[in-house]
C-alpha cells in the first residue's frame, strides 16, 4: 500500500491543475478517462459548472474551521476523482476549501482510471466509486483515514436504487441526489469528512 500511495502522489496534481484539466475538457468537448462517450463529456461540461460556481460560493462552517485548527501535524489528502463524476464536482471544492483552513494540509488529486492499483485499496462495496478522500501522513507514510464516495444519506439511495428490480433512470437520480447536495450546502459533507478527522486528532 506505502508505495502504490507514494507512486501515486509523486503523479498527482494540485487543485488548481485539476480544475484546469476540467475546465480545458470542458472547452474541446472531452472528458477524463478512456471512454470519450457523449454521456460522459455533458457530465464532465456539467460539473466543471457546478464547481466553478462552489469554487466561488460554498462556505467552510466555523465548527469545521475549529476542527481543522486542532490539526498539528503535516497531513496529505489524496484525492481520487474523475471529471465526469458529478459527487466528485459537488464534493471537491469544499475538500479544497477545508484543506485550506490549515497550512499543515495539502490537498493533491489523481485520476481514477490512471491509478487502478490505487482505486483499488479503497473499493466501496467492491466498486470504485468516487469521489475518494485518503488522509496520508507523510512523516509516518500512514494511511490515517478515509472517506467517500459521498454522504451517506446520498449513498443509501444509490444503494436502494442498485436493488431496486425497478431502478429510477438514472438522470432523474443524479437530478435528484444533485437538489439534495445543493440544499444541503455542504453540511453533510463537513460534518461526516470532519469525523473521519477527529480520530487523527485525539491521537
Amino acid at each position: 500500500m506505502k508505495d502504490i500511495i507514494i507512486g501515486s502522489l509523486q503523479q498527482s496534481m494540485d487543485y488548481a491543475s485539476y480544475r484546469a484539466l476540467c475546465e480545458d475538457n470542458a472547452i474541446k468537448g472531452e472528458t477524463t478517462g478512456p471512454v470519450q462517450s457523449e454521456t460522459l463529456i455533458h457530465f464532465s461540461k456539467l460539473n466543471h459548472a457546478r464547481m466553478r460556481r462552489l469554487d466561488k460560493k460554498s462556505v467552510i462552517y466555523p465548527e469545521t474551521s475549529a476542527l481543522l485548527s486542532q490539526i498539528q501535524r503535516p497531513l496529505t489528502w489524496l484525492v481520487i476523482t474523475e471529471s465526469w463524476c458529478g459527487d466528485a464536482a459537488q464534493i471537491l471544492p469544499y475538500i479544497h476549501k477545508m484543506a485550506e483552513e490549515n497550512e499543515l494540509i495539502t490537498d493533491r488529486y489523481v485520476l481514477r482510471d490512471e491509478h487502478e492499483k490505487l482505486m483499488n485499496l479503497f473499493l466501496t462495496n467492491g466498486g470504485k466509486s468516487i469521489p475518494i478522500i485518503v488522509v496520508w501522513d507523510p512523516t509516518s507514510e500512514e494511511v490515517l483515514a478515509h472517506w467517500g464516495p459521498r454522504p451517506i444519506k446520498i449513498q443509501d439511495m444509490v444503494m436502494k436504487r442498485k436493488a431496486s428490480p425497478d431502478p429510477e433512470p438514472y438522470e432523474e437520480f443524479s437530478i435528484r441526489t444533485q437538489k439534495i447536495y445543493l440544499e444541503d450546502k455542504g453540511k453533510m459533507i463537513q460534518e461526516e469528512f470532519g469525523n473521519a478527522l477527529v480520530s487523527i486528532i485525539d491521537n
